[in-house]
């Protein structure tokens, strides 16, 4: 993690015999990357889950990305601190970068804090093929929810730079879809989504 991005000058990308538009041709679906973003607790996983199913009901090939399940795996040497969530972020956008060539609709839910670090994700994914759905919930109403017990830990200063209590939210200025879950059903959330999807 130390090293610049370029320091490997003398490696080459591969060139694919079978490019991503032919695999995608043979799922027959349009790939793409819809990353869920919000507090703990607001409800990413949940919509983003629901939304999985519906796609695999319909015949759609898709895969859930959960920042939880990735940090215990791909990302269990990173921390919190700001370089580790923005390499955290830089990780989950290459392997969702590559599972969307491979044709899936990928479905990613990080709290993804930081405007630059989603900013960053678009980027890697190709903005035409970059969905961001900010999944807004106040504070105090994700306090309350704490299905994990977290914000309690964190106040009790057990968890340091804890999104929302002592480290900052960048709530996104312009996302392509904003749910507010203490207004909109798990239902309402994903038939939003797949009516964006349908159109892409």
């Amino acid at each position: 993690m130390d090293l610049p991005i370029n320091s490997t000058p003398h490696i080459h990308p591969h060139a694919f015999a079978v490019s991503a538009r032919e695999r995608a041709e043979l799922l027959r679906q349009t790939p793409g990357i819809v990353w869920f973003t919000g507090l703990s607790a607001a409800g990413k996983s949940t919509i983003a889950s629901a939304v999985d199913v519906v796609l695999h009901r319909n015949g759609k090939h898709s895969f859930l990305l959960d920042g939880d399940t990735l940090r215990t795996g791909l990302c269990r040497d990173l921390g919190f601190s700001n370089e580790h969530r923005h390499e955290n972020i830089r990780r989950v956008s290459e392997v969702s970068r590559l599972m969307a060539d491979a044709g899936l609709l990928v479905l990613v839910c990080s709290i993804s804090p930081f405007a630059a670090d989603r900013q960053l994700a678009r980027a890697i994914a190709g903005p035409h093929r970059f969905i961001e759905v900010h999944v807004h919930v106040p504070v105090a109403v994700a306090e309350r929810r704490d299905p994990k017990g977290l914000y309690k830990l964190a106040r009790q200063g057990a968890i340091k730079d804890f999104t929302g209590i002592d480290s900052p939210y960048e709530e996104p200025t312009t996302p392509d879809i904003r749910i507010n879950t203490t207004q909109c059903s798990v239902a309402d959330a994903v038939a939003l989504i797949a009516r964006r999807l349908g159109r892409t």
